[in-house]
């Protein structure tokens, strides 16, 4: 598969150099604002072409599907510049800065008959698969809560973009995804969320904390800040047993299986490279197969996902100039 990607930061070396390890990909070409920046990536990663514009990137007809890897104030616009063209896309987490933008380039993916996928490489993960395929096998019993946290620590900046509100600032939408996500992958939709936290004095979302319900008297505790560097790790609690996957929650070594009767197992799984080549190679997958999506990375659950996040910012007072 040929890879244009779209964006020349950390993200996109890091993920660009798991593309350009796998057998079945290489990198064709990087475009940033920044032709300089444009061509350092590529000759990293041994692309050929290097653009100073996204346009011209996206316009390349010799790539197969594009990364965007800018940032996430800026995937709507830059997805929908990639789909227009009639390019397959993976873009980088979180998707957009709200459901309805989520929705749009859903739409337009659609449209123009073109895969989509959201880059939620937690879901790819062997070990969180594993954990998944248990979970719903029956090995713990009956899932009944789910436990899950992310936080890094970050010395306060306004201009920094964590806290940034016209950049998407705030904990939810960059550490706080991937908790709401693993949540979500085990007990699927809530009935109720109770949402508490406190913001920066910018206004973004310093720490939030969602507390789910269930009509079924299941439930989820989702955290996520900024301000202290936590476990980064989840638990599923059944009836019969619980799982532990981490540390970090987004890219897990190590999964740790209790059972009644069962004792303690620990399961391990090093993950070569940067941990992206099983995300690399579902989309490979994904579009030798022709799909239109991932069926390990729903776009329904993205777009609610995204909704769900929506909600919590406005129970705590975030608001972006995208919410209109």
């Amino acid at each position: 598969m040929r890879w244009g990607i779209l964006g020349a930061g950390l993200i996109a070396g890091a993920v660009g150099a798991d593309i350009a390890a796998s057998p079945s990909s290489e990198v064709a070409a990087v475009g940033a604002r920044d032709l300089d920046r444009a061509r350092k990536l590529a000759d990293r990663l041994g692309a050929p072409r290097a653009y100073g514009s996204y346009a011209e990137l996206v316009a390349d007809p010799d790539l197969d599907v594009v990364y965007v890897a800018t940032t996430h104030a800026h995937h709507h616009e830059h997805a929908l510049l990639a789909i227009e063209a009639g390019k397959n896309v993976l873009v980088e987490k979180a998707f957009t800065l709200t459901a309805m933008q989520a929705q749009e380039v859903v739409a337009a993916a659609a449209a123009r008959d073109v895969f989509c996928m959201e880059a939620m490489w937690m879901r790819m993960n062997p070990l969180v698969r594993r954990a998944l395929e248990m979970a719903r096998g029956g090995s713990i019993g009956r899932v009944l809560s789910v436990t899950a946290d992310h936080g890094q620590r970050f010395a306060y900046d306004p201009k920094h973009r964590l806290f940034d509100l016209d950049a998407g600032g705030g904990a939810l939408l960059d550490l706080g995804v991937y908790p709401a996500t693993f949540a979500w992958m085990f007990l699927g939709a809530p009935t109720g969320v109770a949402t508490t936290g406190h913001l920066s004095p910018t206004g973004s979302d310093a720490t939030l904390a969602m507390q789910w319900s269930y009509d079924d008297d299941r439930h989820a505790h989702v955290a996520c800040t900024t301000e202290a560097q936590t476990p980064c790790q989840a638990t599923v609690i059944g009836t019969e047993g619980w799982l532990r996957v981490g540390t970090p929650l987004y890219r897990p070594c190590e999964l740790t299986v209790h059972t009644r009767g069962g004792g303690t197992e620990v399961l391990t799984e090093p993950l070569p490279g940067n941990g992206y080549g099983p995300q690399v190679a579902e989309v490979e997958r994904c579009l030798r197969a022709g799909l239109a999506e991932s069926p390990l990375v729903p776009l329904s659950e993205t777009v609610a996902i995204m909704g769900l996040m929506d909600r919590a910012r406005a129970d705590l007072g975030v608001r972006y100039p995208a919410d209109g």
